[in-house]
């Protein structure tokens, strides 16, 4: 049989496609297995990441399904999104156009993959009905108090009169103009995921079995839970002065109370209310306002990795044990949505505090003596110690002052123990178009009114400029009417973060298309397919897309959508593909065309070089003889199923009478069928099962006996159909008169040795190894032992003979 990919691959794809063979069955009573991909956004072309998420999930699915499972095994369109706009933007075309031509093209590509999604459950997030059923529930959110409107800091491009992405903002400057970048306070809206931050913390317990601990940890840091003391630092009398009215102090937290003697300045974050009366107030210089400014312009991000700075701001607060002055500065590292912008700064005990107290020449007080050691006053002692020059509590071991000093603070009225989360509030309004709007009406006469009649669409008639919000400038779209009143009413212009999208998706898939119009997704069919058994995804989404859709679960449980708490039962995060060490990118023009390798080879080969190149959860270096290794391999299949006589059945095989090489070939495709069985169990490692694939098949190539051939194809391919589908189902085909090869039973007896390898060792130095007959005795073993030691025991003397039973000879001379 000649191998010919393209012809064999096409055929194939159709009989699927005709037969419907890939989707899940209707039956709820059969066991059953979800196998999710992160879905993709639909940017033009598939990548090789795209390849290797898809076929390492489609293999999954495949195997279940080959187990008896009933398998939901689907795919969508992660389709709203900022790239759509900047396509528009450059190619002069509308977002909705660009995007759902993209996925066409796409939903191509992936196909030609031979992958088994399920074709009826597709969608886009970008869909009216979807947006119909995802502001229905925001509107359910908002009711239940889980929606809130604030007033937010955003990046502001002045020129572009646009809010920015903190993706869009490069070196503190508009991506498209480079003016600098301004934050400014605008409205938006807010999800109380802080409300779940507990849960959140604690259902990771949940998932240690089957979630990465990389991951685990990243979620469990982002949640940040962290007990400690909250108090107020009130203004000094003179500063209060230089505020004028309603200024009195402000809160600050601190996780180590323990620490508060050292306290030697406080720092407030550049968008910090009392530093915004001061910039307004005239009591700064020229040089300061405009070096707090510049700070501000920067994002979270930028904040972070920028070169500690700050600026005395002319104002105290009283400490609230000494009472003493203590300075205030305004610092860049100090985040405004962190602690609410302020800290106490104690540059003995924290490493941050000491860099900036270094820097400026600010006093560095020593509070805590180390348990061991003297103290450095050059570094920041942050372990806990002994408490020194602390006024009552000097002598107090760290644990047992801070319970001792928030005891105190609670009982004289100062401050208070709390618990605090470094997870904040989750901010989803985008000032963009290509999103799905937020179901928001301002009426002058009932307020701020849920939208009830739902979708709310998006217009068509847009100019994609990027400058302003297409929604807030278009002439009609955001005049309607209250739902309540019906009088005159503004529709809410911004969008929806597209990680809302992505976070209830998964339910969609569970429900038949019959039921998306009325409802979001059937609940009776969530309650069998969720959880999710086996999601697979990049280890970029290990925290904000995870968490999100974490959350959205226990939100929706408890709306009374679903009966589980987490969404995901097992997790596995694939590593990148490389190209001469770097991550394939059209910037450093080191990517393949997945279209050119899948033209050229097939999709099989692109497949199994995917798989085997390495375990999925490391990192893939591309190879290209690698490739064409892989393509050999299939072909050699392929060739050499000529060997092999058609059969309906697996053969009977008088293990027993074989010889030597028949055995040693059976040996080998049990083995690779015993990997298959462990890699399925734990881990995925595609690499060594076909490893085992192909030395099962190169052991079968040592003998001639067409029986043992038949047999050792019947086990390879359907170990490879899940990897190598096209040609797996080809040669079976061919090979069998049944398309399913149903479930096969491991043969015991081609593990069972018929001889012992024994180790032969003089003076202890390995010599070489002998095999001899399970039931050979003592005196045979050691005899055929000082046959193969007999050069070295020439012009020795024989002391002793030791025989460990069924391991080891040791001739002992001198």
């Amino acid at each position: 049989m000649e191998y010919v990919p393209s012809a064999l691959e096409a055929k194939w794809q159709k009989i699927w496609e005709e037969t419907e063979a890939f989707e899940p069955l209707a039956d709820q009573t059969l066991p059953k297995k979800y196998i999710l991909s992160m879905f993709p956004y639909p940017s033009g072309r598939i990548h090789m990441g795209h390849v290797r998420n898809y076929t390492i999930g489609d293999a999954i699915a495949r195997h279940c399904r080959k187990k008896g499972f009933n398998v939901l095994h689907p795919i969508g369109w992660d389709s709203f999104g900022m790239p759509a706009e900047n396509a528009a933007i450059k190619h002069k075309t509308h977002p909705k156009k660009w995007t759902y031509e993209n996925i066409a093209y796409m939903r191509k590509e992936l196909s030609a993959l031979g992958l088994s999604f399920s074709k009826t459950r597709e969608f886009a997030t970008s869909d009216a009905l979807y947006t119909k059923h995802e502001q229905f529930i925001f509107t359910q959110m908002y009711e239940k108090g889980l929606v809130y409107r604030k007033n937010a800091t955003v990046n502001w491009c002045e020129p572009c009169h646009t809010v920015l992405a903190n993706e869009q903002v490069e070196e503190g400057g508009c991506w498209r103009c480079g003016t600098p970048v301004i934050q400014r306070q605008m409205p938006g809206y807010y999800l109380k995921i802080t409300q779940y931050a507990q849960e959140l913390l604690e259902d990771l317990e949940t998932l240690k079995a089957g979630w990465p601990s990389q991951v685990l940890t990243m979620q469990e840091n982002w949640i940040g839970r962290s007990e400690g003391l909250s108090f107020t630092f009130a203004l000094s009398s003179a500063s209060k002065a230089i505020l004028g009215e309603g200024f009195e102090g402000y809160e600050v937290f601190t996780t180590r109370p323990d620490t508060l003697y050292g306290v030697t300045y406080s720092a407030l974050a550049p968008e910090h209310p009392i530093v915004t009366r001061l910039l307004t107030c005239n009591a700064l210089d020229p040089a300061t306002i405009a070096a707090i400014e510049a700070m501000r312009r920067l994002s979270s991000r930028d904040k972070q990795s920028a070169k500690k700075e700050g600026f005395p701001l002319g104002i105290d607060v009283i400490h609230p044990l000494t009472g003493e002055a203590v300075p205030v500065w305004v610092a860049n590292f100090v985040l405004i949505e962190y602690g609410g912008g302020a800290v106490m700064a104690v540059p003995a005990h924290d490493e941050r505090d000491h860099e900036f107290a270094t820097q400026y020449g600010l006093p560095i007080c020593q509070s805590i003596a180390p348990l061991s050691g003297e103290y450095d006053v050059s570094v920041a002692m942050t372990a806990y110690g002994t408490l020194v020059d602390s006024g009552p509590y000097t002598g107090l071991a760290s644990k047992e002052a801070m319970a001792k000093i928030i005891e105190d603070f609670e009982a004289k009225g100062l401050g208070k123990r709390v618990i605090n989360y470094k997870l904040r509030d989750w901010g989803i309004s985008r000032q963009r178009y290509w999103g799905a709007p937020i179901p928001i009406v301002h009426c002058d006469t009932c307020g701020v009114v849920p939208e009830t009649r739902l979708p709310v669409t998006l217009p068509e008639d847009v100019s994609i400029t990027g400058e302003g919000n297409p929604l807030e400038q278009h002439p009609t779209w955001k005049h309607t009417t209250c739902p309540v009143c019906a009088k005159p009413a503004l529709r809410e212009t911004d969008t929806m973060d597209t990680f809302f999208q992505s976070s209830w998706y998964f339910l969609r898939y569970t429900s038949d298309p019959s039921f998306w119009d009325e409802v979001p997704f059937d609940k009776e069919s969530a309650g069998y397919w969720m959880q999710v058994d086996q999601y697979i995804g990049g280890i970029e989404h290990a925290i904000l897309h995870l968490l999100y859709a974490r959350f959205f679960t226990k939100v929706l449980r408890d709306l009374g959508y679903v009966n589980c708490n987490e969404p995901f039962t097992n997790l596995l995060t694939q590593g990148m593909v490389l190209k001469d060490g770097a991550k394939m990118s059209k910037s450093k023009g080191n990517t393949v065309d997945p279209d050119a390798i899948v033209a050229k080879y097939g999709a099989d080969t692109a497949r199994l070089f995917m798989l085997f190149a390495a375990p999925p959860q490391k990192e893939l270096e591309w190879n290209d003889s690698a490739v064409e290794g892989a393509y050999k391999f299939i072909r050699r299949l392929v060739e050499r199923s000529t060997n092999a006589n058609s059969c309906s059945t697996l053969p009977e095989i008088a293990h027993e009478a074989l010889s030597k090489e028949e055995k040693y070939a059976r040996k080998k495709v049990y083995e690779a069928l015993k990997k298959s069985n462990e890699v399925y169990q734990s881990g995925y490692a595609f690499n060594t099962l076909i490893a085992a694939c192909m030395e099962a098949l190169n052991a079968l190539n040592v003998q001639t006996n067409p029986v043992v051939w038949m047999e050792g194809y019947w086990v390879i391919l359907s170990i490879l159909e899940p990897i190598t589908p096209h040609v797996a189902w080809e040669l079976s085909q061919n090979l069998f008169t049944c398309k399913n090869m149903g479930e096969i039973t491991i043969d015991e007896r081609v593990f069972e040795e018929e001889n012992l390898t024994i180790a032969v060792t003089v003076n202890g130095k390995r010599r070489g190894e002998i095999q001899v007959p399970l039931d050979a005795s003592r005196e045979a073993i050691l005899l055929a032992g000082k046959e193969v030691a007999h050069k070295w025991l020439k012009e020795t003397t024989l002391i002793k003979e030791i025989y460990v039973p069924g391991k080891l000879v040791n001739l002992v001379v001198k």
